[in-house]
This record gives C-alpha cells, structure tokens and sequence, in this order.
C-alpha cells in the first residue's frame, strides 16, 4: 500500500465512530479472537492464509507436489472446497486422510503439508500493523487466542523483544495459566500450531482431555463470561466446532454477554441481517469498512481509542467512588447517598481530568 492509499484511509477513518462500549473497555478486560483476516493482512503474499478457503486449497496443491495424497483423493477435496459450504467438514476430512488411521496426529502429512505452505514466514510479513496493535493491548493486559495454523504474531513479538509464548489445549498446565493471565505474552492456538504435530486438531474429539477435565472447562468458559471478546479477522469462528465445544455448548443466556466482532460491510443486507442474528449470541458486529484494506488501520485507530482510556484506579474520589469514565455528576450523587450534604467544588487537576 503506497502513503497516498494510507492517507486517502487514515482520512475516511478519522471521519468514523467507534462504539463507545467497546473503546471504554480496559485492555485487561478484551481477549482478542484471531482469524485469518488478521494473517492475511499482514503476509498478503502467501495465499493460504487469506482465508480457510485459501489454506485448504494450498495443504492440496503442497499434498499433491509431495505425492502424499492419491490423486483420486486430491481431485475429490477440490470439488468438496469447490461445492460444500462448510470448510471446517472438510479440513477436518483432510487432515484424517493424510493421518494414521488409528485417528492419532502424530505422524501425519498434514504437518508436512503446512510447512510447505508456511516456508520461512518470517519473510513474508510486509504488514505488521495489526500484530504491532494486538502487541499493544497484550503489553496492557489484552489475552489471546487464534483459531490459525501461523504463528506470525509470535514470529514478530519476538523480533520486537518480547517474550513470546505458543500454546496449545494439550498442555493443561499452560492452559490454566494461561487463562488465569499468568502468561502475558501467551497466545493460545486452540486448533494447534503448524510446527507441532501433537499440538494438531482433528476435531473436538481430540480435545476430550480438555473438554471433560471440569477445571479447564470452567477457567475457559468463565473467561467467555468475564472477559468481552473481540473477533479480528474472523469469519467462521462461532461455526467452528472446536471453539464451540470450548466456549459456546454449557453457556446460558448468550445475549447478557458483551462481545465484539469487525467485519467487512460488503452488502448492507448480509451485513445488517449478520449483525442482527450476532446480537442473540452477545456479539455486537461493527464494520471497519467497505474495503478489506481499510482492515489494519482500523484496528490501529481503535487500538489507540482503548489504550488512551484511564485506569479505573487512576481517579480515586473515595473507596466507593470511581472517576476514570464516570461522570462528575454521579460522582456527585454518589457523594449525597453517601451522607454527604455539601457537595464538593469540582476543580481540574494537573492532567485535566475533574476531580472532587
């Protein structure tokens, strides 16, 4: 993108609204949900990572170069992407054909396939405005999971000098630190990374370790409770079987919770119907735009939104009292219920922020 395309965007997202219930979160209090939107923002050169599409296709070209699928196989997964509607079916077929029968995932193909797509990756990021905005929110606090193969944000963390850390639902020790915010840098791969054949999931099956340990179970879905959850680059996550599995089947009352999801407005109808239909799961769709190439400065604007919000202790009034994003006049209120008859002259104090 050359700075005249940057500077026609970074005006039109100027001119945009964010939703005041999603900039006022603390950064502590997001998990960031990331898809392939967000991989493919950032290495647009590699194929396989534009969409789950896009990956399928490529583990078939790289099954059939390393002859490690029959060729009647290969031309049969090339009509299922071509006509079936749901991909994750169909990766997860593809991953059990090229697997050893007894349904284990070491050995297998699969891994090979996508070291061959994923070669030197590092190479590949012409991007990283996104994974520098996600790296932002993880240093205040924001937690992580991926549903992608790539590890591009550790690839770059690292490179940025931060201590970086792969994980996957295998390792139950990790997870529960993990998800108890003790792993700052921690980003959880809930299908598994590329590089790591034990860590690979064939379907929610794999995971029954993890789906019927009660302890990790309850860490994991209390986070969806607790935690607003906010969806980059996802497409067909909440269809994903694994993040269901995880987040979605024992959970009541969806629409008292609060998450987030930014999407691509291409159609007005498809996109007002989706943010309907997002509402009865908790989820609050926005649009970043009209274009995908909107996409990164978005999250960079929005980024900057959340992080110039105020701790909530930073402003303390007194022990019930709270002024980071409340306003004096219930601070006020507040002061009377408190027994106060007086109320306080409101004076600025050296930041600009009023104070009683």
């Amino acid at each position: 993108m050359d700075s005249s395309e940057r500077s026609t965007i970074r005006s039109e997202q100027k001119s945009r609204k964010f939703l005041k219930s999603l900039i006022r979160k603390q950064p502590q209090d997001l998990l960031l949900v990331i898809g392939t939107g967000v991989s493919a923002a950032v290495a647009p050169g590699i194929p396989a990572l534009c969409s789950w599409r896009s990956c399928i296709e490529a583990v078939i070209e790289a099954a059939e170069q390393l002859e490690v699928l029959h060729p009647g196989d290969v031309a049969e997964f090339r009509k299922k992407v071509v006509k079936d509607r749901d991909l994750l079916v169909v990766a997860h077929d593809l991953i059990r054909k090229m697997s050893p029968r007894t349904g284990d995932t070491k050995p297998n193909f699969f891994q090979d396939c996508l070291m061959e797509v994923f070669d030197n990756l590092e190479q590949h990021i012409q991007n990283p405005v996104v994974l520098q905005s996600i790296l932002r929110l993880m240093e205040r606090g924001t937690m992580v999971l991926t549903t992608n193969y790539d590890n591009l944000l550790e690839i770059f963390g690292q490179q940025q000098g931060k201590p970086m850390e792969s994980l996957d639902l295998k390792d139950k020790d990790k997870v529960l630190q993990w998800a108890r915010g003790h792993i700052k840098y921690g980003v959880l791969h809930i299908h598994g990374l590329y590089t790591d054949p034990c860590g690979m999931v064939l379907d929610p099956s794999g995971y029954k370790d993890v789906t019927q340990d009660p302890e990790v179970m309850e860490v994991l879905q209390n986070l969806y409770r607790t935690k607003s959850f906010l969806f980059l680059g996802c497409g067909e996550t909440l269809r994903d079987q694994i993040f269901q599995a995880l987040f979605l089947y024992t959970l009541k009352n969806k629409v008292d919770l609060e998450h987030y999801m930014l999407v691509l407005k291409e159609n007005e109808d498809h996109f007002f119907k989706l943010q309907a239909d997002m509402l009865l799961h908790g989820i609050k769709v926005v649009s970043y735009g009209d274009c995908f190439k909107q996409f990164p400065e978005y999250v960079e604007d929005l980024t900057a939104q959340i992080c110039k919000q105020r701790s909530p202790d930073a402003d303390r009034v007194d022990s019930t009292t709270l002024l980071g994003t409340s306003c004096v006049d219930c601070a006020k209120r507040k002061l009377g219920e408190n027994g106060t008859d007086s109320p306080k002259r409101t004076k600025q104090s050296d930041n600009g922020i009023p104070t009683i």
